[in-house]
Parts: C-alpha cells; sequence; structure tokens
C-alpha cells in the first residue's frame, strides 16, 4: 500500500498534476480551488490529496473546453454546498451539451481527413505517374453535401 503523506509542496502537487507551479498559483488566484489554499510555517502553501484529486478534474473539465468562468463558477457552486446540486447539474448538462457538438464535429473533421488518408495510400500505391495524373475526389460521397462544412477550404 503507498502511503500518501498529510501535506504536499506546490511542487509536489505540480508534480503529480502535471500543472506548472505558476499555474497553480494561477488557480488559487482565480477561486478555482473548492478548500482555500493552506499556508505552512513560513507561509509556503500546503496542499493535501483532496487538493490534488480536485485538481484532476478541473485539468478535465478544461481539457474538454470548459472556459475558466463557467470553472470557477463550478468551484463556487461546489463550495456552497449540497444545496446548489441542481445548478451544478445544469452547468454540467450545458458543459456536456457543448463536448458532444465539439465530439460531432472532430468526428466529422475524422473522417474527411481519414479518406483523405485513403486516397493518397492508393495514389502512392498506384506510384508516382498516377498522383500527378489524378486529382482524386475531394470528398467522400457522404460528404459530398454536408451542411455546414466549407467544402472550398477542404478541397485541394
Amino acid at each position: 500500500m503507498v502511503e500518501v503523506p498529510e501535506s504536499l509542496s506546490i511542487g509536489q502537487v505540480a508534480e503529480r498534476t502535471g500543472l506548472s507551479v505558476h499555474a497553480l498559483r494561477f488557480y488559487e488566484q482565480e477561486g478555482l480551488f473548492v478548500n482555500a489554499v493552506r499556508r505552512g510555517p513560513g507561509g509556503r502553501r500546503v496542499y493535501r490529496q483532496d487538493d490534488v484529486d480536485w485538481l484532476n478534474v478541473c485539468i478535465i473539465l478544461r481539457a474538454s473546453g470548459m472556459p475558466l468562468a463557467v470553472l470557477r463558477r463550478y468551484a463556487d457552486l461546489v463550495r456552497a454546498g449540497a444545496a446548489t446540486a441542481e445548478e451544478r447539474l445544469s452547468l454540467m448538462r450545458e458543459h456536456e451539451e457543448r463536448v458532444t457538438a465539439e465530439i460531432g464535429r472532430l468526428t466529422e473533421s475524422l473522417d474527411l481527413i481519414s479518406f483523405k488518408v485513403g486516397v493518397y495510400e492508393d495514389l502512392i500505391d498506384q506510384g508516382d505517374a498516377a498522383v500527378q495524373q489524378c486529382h482524386g475526389p475531394s470528398l467522400p460521397p457522404d460528404q459530398a453535401r454536408t451542411p455546414g462544412v466549407r467544402h472550398e477550404a477542404m478541397a485541394e
């Protein structure tokens, strides 16, 4: 069993989360911690494992595109306690919708990229002469008329 120290330095937290010391100070300044960052002897920041756990949640939410202002609001709601559960649920549902929409856009992009990779692999397999002669289709057939996609930008 791994022993977890009761208190962690800012450097240890940076190492465990992958955030820089500067980012940790920024998160504190922006009010993103659920619990106030404690100070040890000499005024040094002292963290606990629950701070690291919370930071890992923040890192995932930021990586998913959650703006700092929304993350700050979420931290405020968590600090306020159980009475804010409905508002937290609403915040998370809205973010879930944004992430789901982004996944859809990325999936469409990946479909096009995968199609183009296949086209170029086929051309290269056929030899350099075929590459020079063939312009190939710009879009896969199922995306030829996808609304909202700038097809001109994707064509060669």
